[in-house]
């Protein structure tokens, strides 16, 4: 992922919500949100190339999702697929807590991450780039992009005030956060953050929607969960060009039941 908002525990009906985009090159194969075949009790994407996945839900009640740091200055050859770590979440028998405190004593043999996770109990970051690696979150909206927690990304900064004004009137219909994440609003240049890369792509990347014909926002995925333990996650897939190119709409149940939404 490389956008990710998640609003914990802001209302009664609706205590978890998330809007995410995945941005990658277009060319790296991925399947879509579905039901995984050796874990049916998983909904999500599965990366291809490295095997992982970038975001996905399981009963009961877990959401697991990564994003990865951008620092062009330190590459890392050889690294592990983080999307790993995200799957690794996903199929734990343990206690999130207990994975996730598993998981951040070696973390770091991977290029820079943050990965949230939550569940009806809590929600936690888990990043090799800040101190500590595992951290808990308190209830209330939270957003990441490609750099540290509270990094004042203009991207960043604008979905959050959109997610608080769709949670002001109570529950927020899924079509309303996937207009925020369809914004692309490129960031004035004195907004832009400093990550590396030249002043051409920073502009290219600064929308919640990116449009490129080599690399761009491949997905949108909104995910609900509901107050009796449901949860509904919904991928938009788009194009080279940035067209939608295919939608997967699922509701897993807290016994590990994947049901296909009419659409």
């Amino acid at each position: 992922m490389c956008l990710l908002f998640i609003a914990w525990r802001p209302q009664r009906r609706q205590p978890l919500i998330v809007a995410a985009n995945r941005d990658e090159f277009h060319g790296r194969p991925a399947l879509p949100a579905a039901p995984w075949d050796d874990a049916p009790q998983i909904v999500g994407g599965r990366d291809l190339q490295g095997g992982g996945t970038w975001l996905g839900v399981a009963a009961p009640g877990r959401f697991c999702a990564l994003t990865n740091f951008r620092e062009p200055s330190r590459p890392l050859p050889g690294a592990p697929s983080r999307g790993a770590l995200v799957s690794a979440v996903l199929r734990s028998p343990q206690p999130l807590a207990d994975v996730l405190e598993e998981l951040s004593a070696r973390i770091d043999g991977y290029a820079g991450f943050n990965l949230l996770a939550a569940d009806d109990q809590g929600l936690w970051l888990l990043s090799n780039r800040a101190t500590p690696a595992l951290q808990a979150l308190p209830p209330g909206i939270h957003g990441l992009s490609n750099g540290a927690l509270g990094a004042d990304w203009p991207k960043v900064r604008r979905g959050k005030r959109r997610l608080a004004a769709l949670l002001e009137p109570g529950e927020v219909p899924i079509a309303d956060l996937f207009a925020l994440l369809a914004d692309e609003q490129v960031a004035p240049d004195a907004e832009l953050p400093r990550t590396g890369l030249d002043l051409a792509w920073e502009r290219l990347l600064s929308p919640a929607f990116i449009r490129h014909p080599q690399y761009g926002t491949r997905c949108s995925t909104v995910v609900v969960g509901e107050a009796a333990g449901d949860l509904r996650l919904v991928e938009r897939r788009f194009d080279a060009a940035g067209q939608p190119s295919g939608q997967s709409d699922w509701t897993l149940t807290p016994d590990g039941r994947a049901r296909r939404e009419a659409p």
